[in-house]
């Protein structure tokens, strides 16, 4: 895995052993549950007017769910990169290199 998640995606599998939810973190489910978080991260903003789902105008309140809820999608993300064997960061770098080929800067 990249070094930018090394320390997480090893706690996220210690967490997973540690409940002996391995059985259950197949990637099926796994894709169901971010699913349900992303649904979650966009009912935070969903009936807000572009102006008051600005980051710069949400209160304390808002702020935390918000990033409560970007927290579950990211970990659910990585335990679904792990449990199937992919590298998310260099995946992200080789679809940035492939979409620079594609739509090249003016």
């Amino acid at each position: 895995m990249s070094r930018a998640f090394d320390d997480l995606i090893p706690r996220l599998r210690e967490f997973a052993a540690a409940r002996d939810w391995e059985p259950y973190h197949t990637p099926r489910n796994l894709l169901m549950a971010l699913t349900g978080e992303v649904g979650e991260l966009v009912a935070e903003l969903q009936w807000r007017t572009d102006a008051e789902a600005d980051p710069a105008v949400w209160d304390d309140g808002l702020r935390f769910r918000v990033t409560d809820e970007l927290a579950d999608v990211l970990l659910y993300l990585l335990r679904f990169a792990d449990v199937c064997g992919i590298d998310p960061v260099a995946a992200a770098h080789a679809k940035i290199d492939r979409n620079e080929v594609r739509f090249p800067a003016p």
